[in-house]
């Protein structure tokens, strides 16, 4: 496996963590020394700029911008219909109007108007999820000595990236909290845990390998050291940390017994992710065939979520998490990164 520089100090990256975390997150990880990351797959272009002058004004060099690269699917009538009428009966638990809800994307894919926009800041690292974006967005990256990570959570994914640029593959593991990368297939049946896929990954390619999936606590972090990646990405270890945005109610329910038996679920968004059980994966089941794809299913229960969470109940909110929680801790994003580091040479 080849030498990645890192541009910080220590191998530990932060997962982006779209919808609980902007910039403030990015800019502690790295000033501690890990790579800090942004989601930007939520954001606005107006809101990306923002984000990206906050970081460029905090002076760190070693961050990672992450989009996602899937295809934006078609709307589908009858699936979307099919789904409200699934939703039906929440609605009407809480009064709301089905027909004046929203419907459309929530996340967005890398776009010509993306790669201009970051072009000007020329990120250190561009990390996408789901595949890669066109070859001339990847080429254009290059152009100014970026690096370019993403997701690989099977052996194939992985010669599929290297094939097409990427300079270090992200092993992500089942153990993984939010979003699969999937992006050959949906087969739940291919995916393999942390450290059997990064030693799998390891030996079918010649780029450097980062362990991504079940890693909170600097017990865990040697370990992936040890199997062989060369840098850990860890998103759970930090949810509880004071620069993140994630809400009161997540927080709760990172401390919750359930947060102990996270479960990989569709109804979100469409698109398989692992989070913490909650009344909407308890009583429709957590992967359905009528969630529409991903990740349109989102838009039709950003109000239910809204109504809940006015009400104090997590019941439609996504509360993503890995299968480990026990290294969260409500420190600061800084000491949090030198924590999990304190067991490398």
């Amino acid at each position: 496996m080849s030498d990645m520089a890192l541009p910080g100090h220590l191998p530990i990256i932060q997962a982006p963590m779209a919808g609980v975390q902007n910039s403030a997150l990015t800019i502690a990880v790295s000033t501690a020394g890990g790579v800090g990351s942004l989601p930007c797959a939520m954001l606005s272009s107006e809101m990306l700029a923002q984000e990206l002058e906050t970081i460029k004004a905090s002076g760190i060099a070693a961050y990672n911008l992450n989009f996602f690269s899937h295809q934006s699917p078609q709307r589908d009538k009858r699936q979307d219909a099919r789904w409200r009428n699934a939703l039906a009966r929440y609605f009407m638990e809480y009064e709301l109007d089905p027909t004046n809800i929203p419907r459309g994307p929530t996340r967005s894919p890398f776009s010509d108007e993306a790669l201009e926009l970051i072009s000007a800041y020329q990120p250190p690292i561009v990390s996408f999820h789901f595949g890669l974006p066109a070859r001339e967005h990847v080429e254009a990256i290059k152009s100014w000595n970026g690096q370019i990570w993403s997701s690989a959570t099977t052996v194939d994914e992985a010669l599929w990236l290297v094939d097409h640029g990427v300079d270090a593959v992200i092993a992500q593991g089942i153990e993984a909290g939010g979003h699969r990368g999937m992006f050959l297939s949906r087969d739940l049946s291919t995916q393999k845990e942390t450290l059997d896929l990064v030693a799998a990954v390891r030996n079918a390619v010649s780029v450097p390998v980062i362990a991504s999936g079940g890693i909170s606590t600097p017990e865990q972090v040697r370990t992936a050291m040890d199997a062989g990646a060369q840098a850990v990405q860890l998103g759970t270890t930090y949810l509880l940390c004071k620069e993140t945005k994630a809400t009161s109610i997540h927080r709760r329910m990172l401390k919750n017994p359930k947060a102990s038996n996270t479960q990989l679920t569709n109804l979100f968004s469409g698109g398989i992710a692992r989070g913490i059980p909650n009344r909407l994966m308890e009583e429709m089941g957590c992967i359905s065939d009528v969630a529409p794809e991903f990740p349109l299913a989102a838009s039709a229960l950003a109000p239910l979520r809204a109504v809940a969470e006015a009400h104090g109940k997590e019941d439609f909110s996504p509360l993503w998490c890995g299968s480990d929680a026990t290294g969260c801790r409500e420190v600061s994003a800084g000491e949090q990164t030198l924590w999990l580091a304190q067991q490398l040479e």
